[in-house]
């Protein structure tokens, strides 16, 4: 299994998890290997592809940094270090979603992207500059699917890829959040679940899988989340604890095998705080890289 990376993942002068999670986890990557997964360098994104999803205005301030206030919308200050970063990050979103749909690396892949699901078209927002989950869909429908589900289990709602997504028919958007962050009302067959409590969790998101029931899609683009974790500071709901959270990672690839449908990974949520240190934080992202590649050790 393919799992996008590159240093350049890290370069903004911003120090925030977002910015800087895709390393640590990296490192924990060649510390203590997880069987079956191979890190790999993805492309950077071309510009031409962004501008399939996002205003060249607002894709020309991020690359220069003026407006100021465009280039810094998602909430960093902006440095020459951002656009590369921006570029590697959701170049390795399409990588990976082009490697799960055929091209390289078998059905399943993932990517150590995180920012992605709260920008709009035309600026950034809640530390999302461009939107990798947009990007990713419409690469793999450019590269022939002709179904898509976006499944999105971050704490907070996918205001920004709904935004993007939302009227395209063969795109399905299922949202699990526990946070009204960049909430919408979602249109047609796509669905937006709040939940206010841990009881509730789990069960919802297997609920919305099971509805997904007799639906082969050629693609699955999973924006997996790990800031429902009750020790989180910025998402956190109290009773979702790390064994929680594994058995949702479980729930998901088991939902994907059984399928058939290919899966491409992205990190999400998921921020240090007093009760959520850097180990513990990157032990739960590898919850996610482990039920992705089998339940590996």
């Amino acid at each position: 299994m393919k799992v996008f990376y590159d240093p350049a993942y890290t370069l903004s002068g911003t120090h925030f998890d977002t910015t800087r999670k895709a390393r640590w986890v990296a490192e924990s990557l060649v510390a203590a290997p997880i069987a079956g997964v191979d890190l790999a360098a993805p492309a950077p994104l071309s510009e031409a592809l962004l501008l399939t999803v996002h205003a060249s205005a607002y894709v020309a301030a991020v690359r220069m940094g003026e407006p100021r206030a465009l280039a810094e919308s998602q909430g960093f200050a902006w440095d020459p270090g951002l656009w590369p970063m921006v570029l590697a990050s959701n170049g390795g979103a399409v990588a990976a979603a082009l490697a799960a749909l055929g091209g390289d690396g078998g059905s399943v892949a993932g990517s150590l992207s995180s920012g992605l699901h709260h920008a709009r078209g035309n600026q950034g927002r809640g530390d999302c500059t461009f939107n990798g989950l947009a990007l990713a869909v419409r690469a793999a429908l450019e590269a022939g699917a002709k179904s898509v589900l976006v499944l999105d289990l971050d704490a907070h709602c996918g205001g920004g890829t709904h935004s993007l997504l939302g009227d395209e028919p063969r795109v399905r958007h299922i949202d699990v959040a526990v946070s009204s962050f960049d909430d919408y009302e979602p249109s047609g067959r796509n669905t937006l679940d709040l939940v206010d409590r841990a009881d509730r969790y789990l069960s919802t998101v297997e609920a919305r899988l099971a509805a997904l029931a007799g639906e082969r899609f050629d693609l699955c683009i999973y924006n997996a989340g790990m800031d429902p974790f009750e020790g989180c500071d910025i998402g956190g709901l109290a009773g979702i604890t790390e064994d929680l959270l594994g058995r949702r990672e479980e729930r998901v690839f088991a939902w994907s095998r059984g399928t058939g449908s290919p899966v491409a990974f992205v990190l999400a949520g998921g921020y240090v705080g007093e009760r959520l240190d850097r180990n513990a934080l990157v032990g739960l992202h590898r919850l996610t890289i482990r039920a992705a590649a089998g339940g590996g050790s």
